[in-house]
């Protein structure tokens, strides 16, 4: 490993460098789908967690983004980001060695606060190691070529993600079936699973050389974290990415429990709707990319924005107030919808905060806002998790009821109750935080109705198609298709 910083890097060089970039990355997301999302809730209801506890490990990631406080004042004195990352990368992905172990080694209630604790110990450390990351990546990929290769290096993790999503819920259900008395090593295997690619990723990530650092200015901390607030401009980008994160983390930590408390759904069905959702993902990151570089960060937000508020305002649709025969179409359409929506949030929130982070000062900018968000996201499941029990008592129904000498009629056209409070609140929240993304200018932003346009000229083309023959047959081929293609980009990228 060498962590010397590079002045000259030659074109070969950044190649290799962004090859290495993508493969850590795909390796981190492995590594996520393994041991967050579903199979954590899952762990921790296993080891007996509250509503409270759920929401706890999902705020814990978020809160602990707070280290990036001292992570600045720390990348500022040694200066050497990838030293900082690799470090703090290598030490936040051993935690989940710890929690595959734990089964072996303690009874399910310490084993809970094991989980605990290795998400809290992997969360601070990669918030270190994020900080560094962040500054790395500004400085390293080109400008021009943002949109395109975050969306290249998020469209090979989907792929694999859905493969190693299949995979592991198949195993998880085997294991259940061959040893129901013992299925928490099911998970366990999963998280040893996690711990492995996510090492391979650091060993990749070493290997991607280091630009230098901007000058270093003498400052304080305080004022190092000033700078943002004072720019107006990144001062209103915060406070909608953070009005944002609240109101998705409102919501979508409490998603899986929803679906295995609420609706009694299995986890096969649960991840198969999830896997949905990554095939929809992965086949609109190039698009939303492609986007992101030929219109602005901002119009792509106002299109795929409120399609993710309006896909979680669905949930509470699913029932009425009980499972009805809708219920499961509705997922479906929910997870299509959210899956095409998370690929341009995700694309588009990430490159606008880089791109309006000023050179030299990008690592101070890129923390401020990312502590923002954190704050806001770390706060808003905790407050779902604590007042669950709350909710559970209380009901919101409007009835529209037809009456008539010989029948009634009744209809239930809105029930809220428990967790639907929490998906209505957010998608208010999130209609505020898309208000307030709209003050935010960003250098070449385009009207957002062009992107809605171009959005739904791409919607309508395979529906079109549905008229023929040959488009019925492409809908019905869909499935294999897409394995097939999956298959040969990948390969072509490996080869690469």
């Amino acid at each position: 490993m060498i962590f010397k910083t590079r002045e000259n890097i030659s074109g070969d060089e950044l190649q290799r460098g962004l090859k290495a970039v993508v493969v850590d990355g795909v390796m981190s997301y492995l590594m996520g789908v393994l041991t967050g999302g579903v199979f954590l809730v899952a762990i921790g209801l296993q080891l007996g967690a509250s509503n409270f506890q759920i929401g706890l490990l999902a705020a814990i990631p978020p809160l602990t983004q707070l280290v990036q406080l001292p992570a600045v004042f720390l990348i500022e004195k040694i200066r050497n980001r990838k030293a900082v990352a690799v470090f703090s990368g290598l030490i936040s992905r051993c935690a989940f060695l710890f929690v595959a172990l734990s089964p072996l080694l303690f009874s399910p209630s310490a084993g809970l606060l094991v989980l605990i604790a290795a998400v809290f110990f992997s969360s601070t450390f990669g918030g270190i190691g994020g900080c560094a990351w962040n500054s790395w990546m500004r400085d390293l990929v080109p400008e021009n070529q943002m949109g395109t290769f975050f969306s290249k290096r998020l469209r090979i993790a989907t792929i694999l993600g859905v493969f190693m999503s299949f995979a592991a819920s198949i195993f998880v259900d085997l294991w259940k079936k061959s040893f129901p008395d013992n299925q928490i090593y099911a998970y366990s295997g999963l998280f040893l699973a996690g711990f492995v690619v996510g090492i391979i990723g650091i060993l990749f990530l070493s290997r991607t050389p280091e630009p230098p650092m901007a000058p270093y200015e003498k400052t304080n901390l305080f004022k190092l974290f000033i700078y943002p607030f004072k720019d107006m401009n990144f001062k209103r980008l915060m406070i909608s990415l953070s009005s944002w994160s609240f109101a998705v983390n409102l919501a979508a930590p409490f998603f899986t429990v929803y679906m295995l408390k609420r609706l009694e759904l299995g986890m096969s069905v649960i991840v198969a709707l999830s896997i949905l959702s990554q095939i929809f993902n992965f086949a609109f990151l190039a698009i939303w990319g492609k986007w992101t570089d030929k219109f602005s960060n901002k119009s792509v937000l106002a299109v795929s924005g409120p399609l993710f508020m309006f896909s979680i305002l669905g949930w509470t649709f699913t029932t009425m107030p009980e499972k009805y025969f809708l219920t499961m179409p509705i997922l479906v359409v929910i997870h299509i919808i959210m899956g095409i929506a998370i690929a341009g949030v995700t694309i588009a929130s990430g490159n606008i905060a880089l791109k309006l982070a000023p050179k030299g000062h990008a690592t101070a900018y890129l923390a401020t806002n990312s502590l923002c968000n954190s704050l806001a996201a770390g706060m808003a499941p905790i407050l779902g998790g604590k007042f669950a029990d709350f909710f559970v008592a209380r009901n919101l129904s409007l009835v529209l009821k037809w009456s008539s000498p010989k029948r009634e009629l009744v209809f239930q056209a809105l029930n809220f109750q428990h967790w639907d409070f929490f998906f209505g609140l957010a998608f208010l929240i999130g209609l505020y935080a898309l208000h307030r993304l709209s003050v935010v200018e960003e250098q070449g932003e385009v009207d957002d109705e062009i992107v809605r346009a171009e959005f739904i000229d791409v919607i309508k083309r395979p529906i079109r198609s549905l008229s023929t023959g040959a488009g019925f047959f492409q809908i019905i081929s869909f499935p294999f298709s897409f394995v097939e293609r999956s298959i040969k980009y990948v390969g072509k990228v490996i080869r690469k």
